[in-house]
C-alpha cells in the first residue's frame, strides 16, 4: 500500500543527489512533488522526465534557501494554486572544506550555516502553519552521520548537522499537539555531488572519497524515506541512520582489496 500515493512532498536540492532520487522514486508511487533548487533548468528537466513518466505534477521553482525572501516567494506561489505540501523534505545541504578552525574560511562557514542551518528554519518556518492548519504532515531533516560523530576538519558541517539533529528534537516537542511528524534521516557516506562541491570542483579529490569501498547512493537514501513516509499514521521514526556495509562509523570502515 503506498500511502504517498495523490499527495504533495515538497523537496528542497531537488536538482541532483539525494533529492533528485527521492524525486523519482516518490513519483514512481504517484506522489506529487514540489521541487525547488538554484540550478532551474535542471528542475525542468526533472520535471519534464517524471511527469510524462509517472503522470504525476510537478511544480518546480529556482529557490536559494539561503535567502529568506526567495522562500517567502514560493510560499505565496504555491499559496496562489491553492497547494499546501503533505511532506517538506529538507535535503539541502552542503560541506565546504576541511580546514582546521584556525584555518578556516569565513566565506565557506556562512555557506554551511546559512544553507544547513538557516535555510532549514526558513522553509520550515514557511510551510509548517500551513501544515498544522490541513491537520497532517511530514517533516524529514536530511542530517548525516556527522551530525552524531566529529572528525578532523569537520568542525563547522558537524556543527550544523548536530544542529539539524537537535533542531529535529525541538521541532517534534514544539508539534506534540499537533499531527505533524518529524524523523531526521542520517546518511553516512554517499556518492553523489557532496565531495565535489566540499571540494570545490576537485574532481580527482573527490574520487578519492568514494573509491576505498562501495558508498552509499542515493536512491539508498531515497529507499530510507519512502519508508518513513509510508508507516502507518500512528508511527513516527524519529532518527534513521544508514550507512554502506563497509563504513562503521566516520573513522573505521572496510576498503576495498585492491
Amino acid at each position: 500500500m503506498s500511502r504517498v500515493k495523490g499527495k504533495y512532498a515538497l523537496i528542497t536540492g531537488a536538482s541532483a543527489g539525494i533529492g533528485e532520487a527521492s524525486a523519482n522514486l516518490l513519483a514512481s508511487k504517484g506522489c506529487n512533488l514540489i521541487l525547488t533548487a538554484r540550478r532551474e533548468e535542471k528542475l525542468k528537466i526533472l520535471a519534464q522526465k517524471l511527469e510524462e513518466k509517472h503522470s504525476v505534477k510537478v511544480y518546480i521553482y529556482p529557490v536559494d534557501v539561503r535567502v529568506n525572501e526567495s522562500v517567502e516567494l514560493l510560499l505565496e506561489s504555491l499559496k496562489a494554486i491553492k497547494t499546501v505540501p503533505d511532506f517538506l523534505i529538507n535535503n539541502a545541504g552542503l560541506a565546504l572544506g576541511l580546514e582546521s578552525v584556525q584555518e578556516g574560511f569565513i566565506y565557506k562557514w556562512d555557506a554551511m550555516i546559512d544553507t544547513n542551518l538557516k535555510g532549514l528554519l526558513y522553509v520550515t518556518r514557511a510551510f509548517l502553519p500551513l501544515m498544522i492548519q490541513k491537520g497532517e504532515g511530514h517533516i524529514i531533516n536530511i542530517g548525516s552521520t556527522a551530525g552524531w560523530q566529529t572528525y578532523p576538519g569537520g568542525n563547522v558541517y558537524n556543527a550544523t548537522k548536530f544542529g539539524v539533529r537537535a533542531l529535529s528534537d525541538a521541532m517534534s516537542l514544539d508539534l506534540v499537539d499537533t499531527d505533524i511528524k518529524v524523523s531526521c534521516v542520517a546518511p553516512g557516506n554517499c556518492e553523489t555531488d557532496f565531495s565535489l562541491v566540499r571540494f570545490e570542483g576537485d574532481k580527482d579529490r573527490a574520487a578519492k572519497v568514494y573509491a576505498r569501498y562501495k558508498t552509499l547512493e542515493a536512491k539508498d537514501v531515497a529507499d530510507a524515506i519512502l519508508y518513513i513516509l509510508n508507516t502507518p499514521s500512528h508511527v513516527n521514526i524519529p532518527y534513521l541512520r544508514i550507512m554502506p556495509k563497509a563504513q562503521r562509523n566516520v573513522y573505521i570502515f572496510k576498503e576495498k582489496k585492491s
